[in-house]
């Protein structure tokens, strides 16, 4: 039921939550607690505010932009919103905000209790049945980026209304709000940007400042490598569609497995992917993490082979794959030119394990391991002989787990 007491609206109040936001800015406080204490601390500023909504744009491969409800005694939830053809939803057609884009309208009052200026979009008719007698729409522009902005909303269930003090200092906060999300988003959006492209760790290390030439350490890894099969041959026989599809369903298999073990994937080289299990005897004895690591493997070839499953389903090839498991020092950090750097593993362990997965079409096999690899691990491993390796001196004791014995398919061998 709505209020009826009419609301004391202070503004020495309102001021110190106008100078906590930019507190926060400076901070580059995290983006959900920013939004729920600016909402909370107006409410007990005397602002009668029942809900609050606020949605930024952001560089996400899977959401085009977020979206942050608060809600009286309920606290906040986030939603994202993915990517679309056009990048605007029919929702988000339908909605109060696009329409003050298309006219180019900074704020937007409509009464949700019969009074003057009443609307109709979609959200209000559900706002009204949930008592709301009021709503005031909003849009901040960021001029610096283009199309990037703070779009959001406040919704009262008080008698009567907001009123022009509420009014005036909602406009107040407004546009230190937008500048605190900006500064949080910003944060979130180089985590998100370093975590997307160079993988959690790498990531973290290089926000840390891990970012001149030749930065790095020396570590003990167990070292993970996957190569799709007949690449080349796929690329010029495939539109390119289907052959970005072909690949992407290939490393969401491959690298799934790897996440959903706790690996740290670090390049996509073409067709191939390098990944690594890092080794802190520490937190957890080198057995586990090389197991963790075999884990991923067989997963990887467990996915894989829904994945061609459902491929020949479709009438397409399916795709061939190999994945090679070492264990070794590699140098982990920084290096390329003075302006272009990468962040990954290198060293002779790390060429040693692109050799081992060369051999897992000389052998018919999906998953091969080395010696110094396998004789950590607790499981059943076949010997399939000690091999050379490309520019490696001494010839590599080479294992394949029992349970994949069996030879690869011949027509994902030949895909």
């Amino acid at each position: 039921m709505p209020e009826h007491t009419t609301p004391i609206v202070s503004a020495t109040l309102v001021n110190q939550v106008a100078d906590w936001l930019m507190q926060q800015a400076l901070a580059e406080g995290n983006l959900e607690r920013i939004v729920m204490g600016c909402c909370e601390r107006l409410r007990a500023a005397g602002l009668p505010l029942t809900r609050g909504y606020f949605a930024f744009r952001t560089l996400h491969p899977l959401h085009r932009a977020i979206g942050i409800t608060w809600s009286n005694g309920r606290g906040t939830t986030i939603e994202g919103y993915p990517h679309v053809h056009e990048g605007i939803s029919e929702q988000f057609r339908a909605g109060p905000h696009f329409y003050m884009m298309e006219r180019d309208l900074d704020y937007l009052r409509c009464r949700l209790d019969g009074g003057e200026r009443a609307c109709d979009f979609p959200i209000l008719q559900d706002l009204r049945g949930e008592g709301m007698t009021d709503y005031l729409a909003f849009v901040v522009d960021f001029a610096t980026d283009e199309g990037a902005g703070m779009l959001g909303s406040w919704a009262t269930d008080i008698e009567g209304g907001f009123t022009d003090d509420t009014i005036e200092a909602l406009s107040r906060i407004r546009d230190r709000l937008a500048v605190a999300c900006k500064m949080a988003m910003k944060g979130k959006l180089m985590r998100t940007v370093a975590q997307t492209y160079l993988g959690a760790d790498a990531g973290a290390r290089v926000l840390s400042g891990q970012i001149q030439r030749g930065d790095g350490q020396s570590i003990r890894s167990a070292i993970w490598y996957t190569d799709m099969r007949g690449s080349t041959v796929l690329a010029d026989h495939l539109p390119r569609q289907d052959y970005i599809d072909a690949l992407n369903a290939y490393f969401d298999a491959t690298g799934g497995a790897v996440r959903d073990a706790g690996g740290e994937i670090l390049t996509f080289a073409g067709d191939a992917m390098l990944a690594i299990f890092p080794l802190d005897e520490a937190r957890e004895p080198i057995g586990a993490t090389c197991g963790r690591a075999l884990r991923a493997s067989l997963d990887a070839v467990a996915r894989m082979t829904e994945t061609n499953a459902a491929r020949r389903a479709a009438g397409k090839d399916p795709i061939g794959f190999g994945i090679a498991m070492h264990l070794g020092d590699v140098t982990y950090g920084n290096v390329g030119t003075s302006s272009r750097l990468t962040f990954s593993v290198f060293g002779q362990a790390v060429n040693e394990v692109a050799r081992l997965e060369a051999l897992t079409k000389e052998l018919d096999r999906a998953v091969v391991a080395s010696e110094t690899f396998a004789r950590h691990v607790d499981a059943d491993w076949r010997p399939h002989g000690r091999h050379c390796l490309r520019g490696v001196d001494a010839k590599i004791e080479v294992l394949v787990p029992e349970q994949l014995c069996p030879a690869l398919e011949p027509e994902a061998e030949t895909a």
